[in-house]
C-alpha cells in the first residue's frame, strides 16, 4: 500500500506543494507576500473621478504583482 500526501516539500526545500487547505489561525503571521500601496477611501462627487480613483487602484495592484498587468 503506498501513501500520496497532499502536503509536501521537495528535494532541497526549494518549494513546498499545499494540495489540501491552507488554515492559517487568529495571531499567525505570513511574511513574504507582496502589498499594494494604501489607496484611499473615495469621495468622488461624479462618475469621471470615481474613474480615477478606480484606476488608481488598479495601478497600485499592478505595481505590487498582485494583480497581471495589461
Amino acid at each position: 500500500m503506498s501513501y500520496n500526501a497532499k502536503n509536501y516539500t521537495e528535494q532541497g526545500g526549494e518549494k513546498t506543494v499545499i494540495g489540501g487547505t491552507l488554515e492559517i489561525k487568529s495571531g499567525a503571521v505570513v511574511t513574504g507576500l507582496p502589498t499594494a500601496a494604501n489607496q484611499v477611501a473615495s469621495t468622488a462627487a461624479t462618475v469621471g473621478d470615481l474613474v480615477t480613483d478606480f484606476n488608481a487602484l488598479l495601478t497600485k495592484l499592478k505595481a505590487a504583482g498582485l494583480m497581471i498587468s495589461d
